[in-house]
C-alpha cells in the first residue's frame, strides 16, 4: 500500500509548427529545433470556435518548451465588411491571455489542454505547454523536474505570450492544474507579471515530497531514510523510472488511485507521451523537490488568485493550507515565518460540492470544472 502512495505522489499532479521568433536570449545557439507531432492528438474534441497552432518557446535554462497555443477564431485579425461593397478592412484586437500546465507528470494534450480551449472559447488567447523535460518540449533525461526550472517554465511563458501582438502584456494569467498547482502559485509569489492565478486541485509538490501524504513522514528520520536511499540510487540506476500509476489496480488500492488509473489509464484521459499514462518519472528526477518549500512567500502574492478544490478530493488539505498561510501568514502544515498578506481580498478559495481530485482534470462524468467562475475571475482581474 505505502508504495501505491508513493507511486501517486508522483502521478499527481493542427496547423503548422512554428519556433516563435519571441527570443528570450541572444544565442541562436540554445534554440533546439523540436519535432511537434501535427495531428490532433488531443485527448479532447477540437473546438470549432477556437483557432490553434503549435508553437515554441525558450526558457532562461536554454530550454525550448513544446506548446499549443489557442485564439478565439478571428482574433489574431478580424474582417469587417460594412453595408454595400465598401473595402474590407482590418482590425486587430489585444485579449488577456493564460499560460497553462499540469497536472505533475502529465502532457498538453491532457488536462491543461482543455482548460486553455475552454477558456480560449471565453475570449482569451491561451497556451498548454509541456514542461522542460516532458512531453515534446526539450530536455535531456526525460521526465526530470526541477523547482526552479519549473517555475522558470511558467515565466518563461508569460515572456512569449507578452510578445504575442494580439495580446496585452499587462492582462496575463496562469493556470495550474495539481502539482503544476503549487508551481503556479510560487511563479505567482516571484513574478508580479501574473495578474491572476487559479490553482486547481492543486498538491503542494514540496511538502508531499518532504512530508509524505498529510504529513505522515514529517520527521527528519524518514526524511533521512529517503535521502539515503536516493543517494543510492543515483549510483546503481540514474535513470530508473518510476510513478506511473499503478497497472494492473489491485482491488485494495485506495480510491484516488483508483481514480488517477480512471483518468491515465483509461481512453478518457490515456496519452502516449504522459509520463502518469505510462513508465511515470525517473526515480531521483524529484530530488530535490523534497529539500525545498513552494510556498514560502505565497502570502506575500499581491495578485488574484483562485484556489478550487473538489469537496472529496484526497488532496484539499494542500488547497486549503495554501490559501489560509497566502491570506492569514500561517497554516497547518507550514511552520514558515509569515504575516498576513498585503491585499488579501483578491484571494479566493472555491470547494467544488462532491467533485474528486481528479474531476477537475476533466470534468468527470458530471462536467464539474466550473469554467463559468474561472472565467469571471479572469475578466474580473485582467482588466
Amino acid at each position: 500500500m505505502k508504495k501505491l502512495i508513493v507511486m501517486a505522489v508522483l502521478a499527481a499532479g493542427v496547423l503548422t509548427a512554428c519556433n516563435s521568433s519571441n527570443k528570450q536570449t541572444t544565442d541562436n545557439d540554445m534554440e533546439q529545433k523540436l519535432e511537434l507531432t501535427q495531428e490532433w492528438d488531443k485527448t479532447f474534441p477540437k473546438s470549432d470556435k477556437v483557432d490553434h497552432k503549435k508553437v515554441t518557446f525558450e526558457t532562461q535554462y536554454g530550454l525550448t518548451l513544446a506548446a499549443d497555443l489557442y485564439m478565439p477564431v478571428g482574433s489574431e485579425k478580424f474582417l469587417d465588411e460594412p453595408s454595400g461593397k465598401a473595402e474590407r478592412k482590418v482590425k486587430s484586437e489585444k485579449l488577456p491571455a493564460i499560460a497553462v500546465s499540469g497536472p505533475f507528470g502529465a502532457v498538453k494534450e491532457q488536462s491543461s489542454g482543455l482548460y486553455a480551449q475552454a477558456m480560449a472559447e471565453r475570449g482569451f488567447v491561451t497556451l498548454a505547454f509541456d514542461p522542460s523535460y516532458t512531453g515534446e518540449s526539450s530536455g535531456e533525461p526525460r521526465r526530470t523536474a526541477s523547482p526552479d526550472i519549473n517555475t522558470e517554465d511558467f515565466m518563461a511563458a508569460v515572456d512569449y505570450l507578452s510578445q504575442l501582438e494580439n495580446v496585452d502584456a499587462e492582462r496575463i494569467g496562469i493556470i495550474g492544474i495539481c502539482g503544476w498547482g503549487g508551481i503556479a502559485l510560487n511563479a505567482a509569489a516571484a513574478d508580479p507579471r501574473i495578474k491572476a492565478t487559479v490553482a486547481s486541485t492543486m498538491y503542494d509538490m514540496t511538502r508531499v515530497a518532504g512530508n509524505g501524504y498529510y504529513d505522515s513522514d514529517d520527521k527528519e528520520e524518514s526524511r533521512h531514510a529517503a535521502r539515503e536511499a536516493l543517494a543510492k540510487q543515483r549510483l546503481s540506476d540514474p535513470m530508473a523510472m518510476a510513478g506511473g500509476v499503478v497497472d494492473p489496480l489491485p482491488d485494495d488500492a485506495p480510491q484516488f488511485v483508483k481514480d488517477y488509473y480512471d483518468y491515465y489509464k483509461t481512453t478518457r484521459g490515456y496519452h502516449a507521451r504522459s509520463g502518469n499514462s505510462n513508465d511515470g518519472w525517473r526515480v531521483i528526477g524529484t530530488q530535490a523537490y523534497a529539500n525545498s518549500r513552494f510556498l514560502y512567500y505565497i502570502n506575500e502574492i499581491r495578485s488574484a488568485v483562485l484556489v478550487m478544490h473538489g469537496e472529496k478530493a484526497h488532496s484539499r488539505y494542500f488547497g486549503e493550507a495554501a490559501y489560509h498561510y497566502m491570506v492569514d501568514g500561517k497554516a497547518d502544515g507550514y511552520n514558515f515565518i509569515g504575516k498576513p498578506n498585503p491585499v488579501p481580498e483578491n484571494k479566493q478559495l472555491l470547494i467544488i460540492p462532491g467533485a474528486s481530485h481528479c474531476d477537475l482534470y476533466d470534468g468527470g462524468k458530471d462536467k464539474v470544472i466550473p469554467f463559468d467562475k474561472i472565467e469571471q475571475f479572469f475578466n474580473e482581474n485582467l482588466k
